[in-house]
């Protein structure tokens, strides 16, 4: 069975750093393409990043500013997320998937979401 599981929000100032952890048990990341999501309170689920085996690929709200890495050792995808701005506060949420990509429709295990808050 599948189960990821999303730790390191938290309420940061802006301009602060964030680092968000995925860990995966049930099957081995660097095989799959794990992505990042964020739901802010009434609004919809938006794409953050994502990480395949080939490449790395963010949305351009959080280019420059947000990076995922991979510690295959753990089994752990991180978001390091810097310069973080108010509209990054959202819940986050890391997914598996064989497609990947930039549609939720990509990936067929989520995660139970971890809060960020920012405030200045």
């Amino acid at each position: 069975q599948v189960q990821l599981v999303e730790s390191g929000g938290g309420w940061v100032q802006t301009g602060g750093s964030l680092r968000l952890s995925c860990s995966a048990s049930g099957l081995t990341f660097y095989l799959y393409t794990v992505g990042w999501f964020r739901q802010a309170p009434g609004k919809e689920r938006e794409f953050v990043g994502a990480a395949s085996r080939q490449s790395t690929y963010y949305a351009d709200s959080v280019k420059g500013r947000f990076t995922i890495s991979r510690d295959i050792a753990k089994n752990t995808v991180y978001l390091q997320m810097n310069s973080l701005k108010s509209e990054d506060a959202a819940v986050y949420y890391c997914a598996v998937g064989k497609v990947g990509g930039r549609l939720e429709q990509g990936y067929n295990h989520w995660g139970q979401g971890t809060q960020v808050t920012v405030s200045s």
